[in-house]
């Protein structure tokens, strides 16, 4: 028999292995990610997906990007959105933009319910500002707010004196209602160190949603691919994102995307479609306890962001009225929601307006 038939029944094997319910190994998602066959990969996927989300649909979510601040002094590599303090670019939004952009949210058609408030790592910010502007949001808006990376609240740390579980609990209280999974890029501390060196390590960056999950809030997990990591560290991600899931349950998607390197210190080429395909189908069936994969049609496009629901993903995002992170580094997609809505169903799906919780709220 050739190496490739082997390598071919090895996959196989795997993939029988996953269908049938049992948890895959690290050796078993690098095998995948050796694997050439990736409408195989996608086939098994789909049917992984289906499996947990037998009604045929396909959710998003109406929300809003707000970058509150671009000043950071994390200076990751791959970032083109940061400024430093002081900065003739930098800036801190009032409250009343925040709060005009939030009425604006919410006025198209009633329907937009989730604010993903997101930053730079502020180092003149006291904590004080994030706890204000988090209960004057309340006071005037009933809308969840899915806000602050861990390196965001780290810094709130730092800033306060505080411990971690303390500043988490104080934000829940003033009106935090989920922490969103940005800045795990990969969860591997040899990458990590090589894009920004003084970004939290992969083990706080879990301590953060570990410790979220314990007071009872939700919270997301990402992943980038591109930065030259190697296919262990990505299966590691993933298993690390599945060992914390078994201990809390508290991760309610899985959103994995590539790597923008346009205006950034780190440069590189993007990872391919294939390659995207390729992670998303691998994320489906390694993350056996994650009920939710969410495509990236920001950084894929929306043709690539269609097809991923061929290769395991049941969501697709959100509308995303407003993003300036990656858009900096040169992804420019953007779409309404009945852009969604047709994308969904030209994919033979029936689309689905969700909460952030993932509860239906409204079937097209």
């Amino acid at each position: 028999m050739s190496v490739a038939n082997l390598k071919s029944d090895h996959v196989d094997r795997i993939l029988t292995k996953a269908l049938s319910g049992e948890r895959l190994t690290l050796e078993d998602g690098i095998a995948l990610y050796e694997s050439n066959d990736l409408v195989k990969l996608g086939a098994a996927a789909k049917q992984v997906m289906q499996r947990l989300h037998p009604d045929n649909i396909v959710t998003f979510v109406v929300n809003r990007n707000i970058n509150y601040t671009n000043v950071c002094d994390t200076y990751c590599r791959f970032c083109a959105f940061y400024r430093p303090e002081g900065h003739p670019e930098a800036y801190v939004l009032s409250d009343e933009i925040i709060f005009q952009k939030i009425q604006e949210t919410i006025d198209i058609g009633g329907e937009g319910s989730e604010i993903l408030m997101q930053g730079g790592t502020h180092p003149g910010l006291p904590f004080s500002y994030y706890t204000d502007l988090l209960k004057k949001i309340k006071e005037r808006f009933n809308i969840t707010m899915h806000s602050f990376s861990a390196a965001e609240i780290w810094k709130m740390v730092a800033v306060s004196g505080l411990s971690l579980e303390e500043v988490i609990r104080q934000l829940k209280e003033a009106g935090l209602d989920s922490i969103p999974g940005g800045g795990a890029e990969i969860l591997d501390d040899r990458i990590r160190l090589k894009i920004s060196k003084l970004k939290e390590s992969w083990v706080k960056w879990m301590e953060v949603h570990d410790t979220a999950h314990r007071l009872g809030m939700h919270t997301t997990a990402t992943m980038v691919i591109g930065f030259g990591e190697g296919y262990e560290e990505r299966i590691l991600h993933m298993i690390r994102v599945r060992e914390q899931q078994d201990k809390t349950g508290g991760f309610t998607a899985f959103i994995p995307w590539t790597y923008q390197p346009d205006n950034t210190a780190l440069k590189g080429k993007r990872a391919t479609a294939v390659e995207y395909l390729k992670t998303v189908a691998i994320a489906r069936l390694m993350l056996d306890n994650i009920n939710n994969i969410q495509a990236s049609w920001v950084t894929m496009g929306p043709k690539i962001g269609q097809a991923s629901l061929e290769f395991g993903c049941n969501d697709m995002g959100s509308t995303m009225i407003e993003e300036n992170v990656v858009s900096a580094a040169g992804a420019t997609h953007s779409m309404t929601k009945q852009d969604l809505i047709r994308l969904i169903r030209d994919a033979g799906r029936t689309p689905a307006r969700r909460n952030t919780y993932y509860k239906i709220l409204e079937t097209y």
